[in-house]
């Protein structure tokens, strides 16, 4: 799904024109006045999204700052998830890693909610992204995150956690946080999960090792927080998981975004070589 398509969904949907694009992801993400509005890249996306504004809703009760659904169902238009959200006000500062940390906190002292939240299946996208990838990557590179992603399944079951399970982020950057007026908000729901808390913690120690988070942010997280996930003897483990996933995940742009197409080739190349000290940029 381009930006056009994107447009041409938000206009069959009825959303006023003159929308700005914010982000062109798994979803196209656009501010239309007081909204923002969400295109899915396919029907497949349409129960996540429903349980993105069940989590929104349960967030509110339980009185965690995050984003709030500005409508209780997703639309389906044109075989593409449509969702409405109210505009956060204007950011007073970018968000930093501490920032995460506070609101990880807090999401880590939930209980489960009344609905059921799936596992994290940080692989679980792999084969989807690949099948978009199609003919625009070498057929060995797609075999390779297959294996990988097959082995490191198999090894994250098998972990011991540190943490108790329980409700996650699923996504915990500090891109999904944003800093407004009274403080930092949670945003990008959809990868809430139920599984291990370490997940939630391990994103941001592999953004130190690879996309260059400096090592006094890093800190700062896990101050925070209030512990290193490092010091788990699954974190390598949840680390490669993580690894695989967002290499398979930049793939699905390779066809139509010649530099996607490089980020993904550099990133299989270091994971080949085993070669850790390779910066990975994001998209």
């Amino acid at each position: 799904m381009d930006e056009t398509r994107a447009r041409d969904v938000l206009a069959a949907a009825g959303v006023l024109p003159g929308a700005r694009l914010l982000a062109l992801g798994e979803n196209a993400v656009f501010a239309a006045g007081d909204l923002v509005v969400k295109v899915g890249r396919d029907a497949e996306l349409l129960d996540r999204a429903r349980r993105e504004l069940d989590i929104a809703v349960w967030l509110a009760e339980a009185g965690v700052p995050a984003v709030r659904a500005a409508e209780p169902k997703a639309r389906l238009v044109e075989g593409h998830p449509v969702t409405l959200w109210h505009r956060l006000p204007d950011a007073v500062r970018p968000a930093e890693p501490r920032d995460l940390a506070e609101l990880l906190r807090v999401v880590h002292a939930l209980p489960k909610p009344s609905f059921d939240l799936p596992p994290r299946e940080l692989l679980g996208g792999v084969e989807r992204w690949l099948r978009l990838a199609g003919d625009a990557i070498d057929p060995a590179d797609a075999a390779y995150l297959r294996e990988r992603r097959d082995g490191f399944a198999a090894a994250a079951a098998a972990v011991t956690p540190h943490l108790e399970p329980g409700p996650i982020h699923g996504d915990a950057l500090p891109r999904n946080v944003h800093v407004g007026p009274d403080g930092p908000v949670l945003v990008d729901l959809e990868t809430f999960s139920s599984d291990l808390r370490e997940h939630d913690l391990v994103v941001m120690a592999l953004s130190r090792d690879r996309y260059g988070v400096p090592a006094e942010a890093y800190a700062a997280f896990t101050s925070a927080y209030g512990w290193d996930v490092r010091e788990w003897e699954g974190c390598s483990v949840l680390r490669g998981a993580r690894e695989t996933g967002s290499c398979a995940w930049v793939s699905q742009h390779a066809p139509t975004n010649p530099q996607a197409l490089a980020e993904f080739e550099r990133r299989v190349a270091s994971l080949r070589d085993g070669d850790e000290t390779v910066r990975w940029y994001s998209f």
